[in-house]
């Protein structure tokens, strides 16, 4: 059987609370009692039950992360990055992370419901946050800790990070135009989606600042998959007078783009110009490179986890509302590096 409190007490000759207060490092248990209690503890095997301190303190010390996702997402990298950050920071600061999947919905939002009310996590990462977003909506109401990736348009007020998509798309725009395109499509995210919103508003935006019509039928809307990236972009130079430029929305779409652009025999970054947004891992290495808006989507995930855990401590945070600013990566998907 394993070691328990009592059995260490028994061995060192003090009693269970003493014991107790010296494997927590109180500073009213003299220093030689907490080295002689430790050592005692670890000769005899012990593990702290986690469970009953969990318990007495009214924590779970865990936080939750709900993958808003239709599909097999975990695939995409960019929710890889996100976790690893998460996940990372949440174990340096002593916290567990419960991670869900389920789709958009009323079925995602009973999860929210079911994980509150039972006490399941102290708190949630929110990411994806869309226009009018019910899980924000809940949370708030409840008075429950939380902290999103990302904006919405709801009324309550509530603590996240943001990368300001909207001076991303704006730089892109520039940029293919300072090239001398024209004819520039874009593959655009689902509007009821926060951050596409303000990509596509960025976009048209800074097109317009550079003297360039936006056509309405260059404009389409993908998924975010790499498979919808290579259909829309399939569409797009199928038409009579195709696009001289294609920017996606992000990263995956825009390699499914120049998947559809190099199967109809053109040359990426000659024939085509093609960007993204995100800079995952996979951009640098896509082929040929891709020129993207990069966001640090690790450290953003492990600074959303440690304002999470700062709020559940009651500890103050520097700052409840961050807003990053982008930078535009050159490669050779619009002609080399410049």
């Amino acid at each position: 059987m394993p070691a328990t409190l009592k059995d260490i007490a028994k061995e060192v000759g003090k009693s269970i609370t003493t014991v107790s207060r010296a494997l927590h490092g109180y500073d009213d248990v003299s220093p030689e009692t907490i080295a002689l209690v430790r050592r005692v503890a670890d000769e005899m095997g012990y593990t702290p039950n986690i469970m009953a301190q969990r318990l007495q303190k009214q924590r779970t010390d865990t936080i939750g992360f709900i993958l808003p996702t239709f599909g097999p997402r975990f695939s995409d990298p960019f929710f890889s990055e996100f976790l690893a950050g998460i996940g990372n920071r949440a174990a340096k600061l002593g916290y567990d992370l419960l991670v869900s999947t389920r789709p958009p919905g009323e079925e995602e939002l009973s999860t929210y419901r079911r994980k509150v009310q039972s006490h399941l996590v102290d708190g949630f990462v929110i990411v994806r946050t869309r226009r009018h977003d019910p899980r924000i909506e809940y949370l708030c109401q409840a008075d429950f800790p939380f902290v999103a990736f990302g904006r919405t348009e709801n009324n309550c007020d509530f603590p996240y990070v943001d990368e300001d998509g909207e001076h991303g798309m704006r730089l892109m725009a520039h940029h293919l135009a300072d090239l001398g395109h024209k004819d520039i499509a874009f593959i655009a995210a689902p509007d009821e989606l926060m951050f596409a919103h303000y990509r596509s508003k960025g976009f048209k935006e800074g097109l317009e600042e550079r003297g360039v019509h936006l056509d309405e039928k260059l404009i389409v809307t993908g998924d975010l998959t790499q498979r919808d990236g290579f259909r829309q972009a399939t569409s797009l130079l199928e038409l009579t007078n195709p696009p001289t430029a294609i920017a996606a929305c992000n990263d995956l779409m825009a390699m499914g783009a120049i998947s559809a652009a190099q199967k109809r025999g053109l040359i990426v970054g000659k024939d085509i110009a093609i960007t993204g947004f995100d800079n995952i891992p996979l951009a640098e290495h896509s082929h040929p490179p891709l020129t993207t808006i990069h966001q640090p989507i690790y450290q953003i995930g492990d600074m959303v986890c440690e304002i999470l855990i700062r709020r559940i401590k009651g500890e103050s945070v520097e700052t409840d509302h961050a807003l990053l600013e982008p930078t535009l990566v050159i490669r050779e998907t619009c002609g080399g590096n410049q």
